[in-house]
């Protein structure tokens, strides 16, 4: 009988995944349960960027100087500094899946590269969220920065790279692994890396450097500050249309998982 039963389950393995993870976090300990997303709070910052973009654009074309533009731009910086962190932690336990696509957090399923296009996406910025989700990492990250702003690392440790990013400028970054993408955020404190996670607890999460097992398991390590970048930041205000790197879809749909 043991036999037979573990011939069914292994035939029907790809139907009784989701039941499996599903079954294996509802007997996690009361602290490692997962978050419920936040849609309602969502739907509000998305009203309040789209608020903010307006009217930092009106005042960076009224400006009549160039220390009076990059006050603005300092001002728009620290505003996505600020909205997008909570903009992701509305995900918070938004079940991940290798396909999904939800349009908003708690509305389905998201994969990673899903996740971090639809939070762009929904916080002003101009994007095709579909083609730039389905690009490698390194595509995902080279749309929104130049190429002098990426940092590649490939076989450092997980504790050297982690070191230069604790110090590193304060800012949203997006990082790309072997078969990830995600988002980085450094701060004074360190960072927290949020994306949603193809391991266990198998939801968006944000985890402190500690927890980030997908990023220490990493070989490869890409990442980019897209904040402190004057021209994405006056792409945003403009409302310009980011040209996505790549064509097509990635072929081993690196950025999905």
């Amino acid at each position: 009988m043991a036999a037979i039963l573990c011939a069914v389950c292994w035939h029907f393995r790809v139907q009784l995944a989701p039941l499996w993870r599903e079954a294996r976090v509802a007997v996690m300990p009361a602290a490692m349960q997962i978050p419920k997303p936040d849609i309602a709070r969502y739907r509000t910052l998305k009203e309040e960027a789209a608020r903010w973009r307006k009217d930092l654009a009106r005042r960076h074309a009224k400006a009549q100087t160039t220390a009076e533009k990059k006050a603005v731009l300092k001002e728009t910086r620290s505003f996505l500094e600020t909205v997008l962190p909570e903009m992701m932690d509305c995900w918070l336990g938004t079940p991940w899946d290798f396909h999904g696509t939800a349009e908003g957090p708690g509305q389905g399923r998201i994969a990673c590269g899903y996740f971090v296009a639809t939070v762009l996406r929904d916080a002003g910025f101009q994007v095709d969220r579909y083609k730039l989700a389905q690009q490698p990492s390194q595509n995902i990250l080279r749309s929104f920065v130049p190429r002098e702003a990426m940092e590649v690392k490939v076989g450092i440790p997980y504790e050297t790279w982690a070191a230069e990013m604790r110090t590193a400028e304060p800012g949203i970054r997006i990082v790309g692994l072997d078969s990830h993408v995600a988002f980085l955020v450094t701060g004074r404190d360190g960072f927290r890396f949020i994306h949603s996670s193809g391991s266990r607890p198998w939801c968006v999460v944000n985890e402190s450097e500690t927890d980030a097992e997908v990023l220490r398991r990493s070989n490869y390590r890409v990442q980019g500050l897209l904040s402190s970048d004057p021209d994405l930041l006056r792409a945003w205000l403009a409302g310009k249309k980011i040209k996505v790197m790549g064509e097509g879809p990635a072929t081993a749909s690196a950025a999905r998982r």
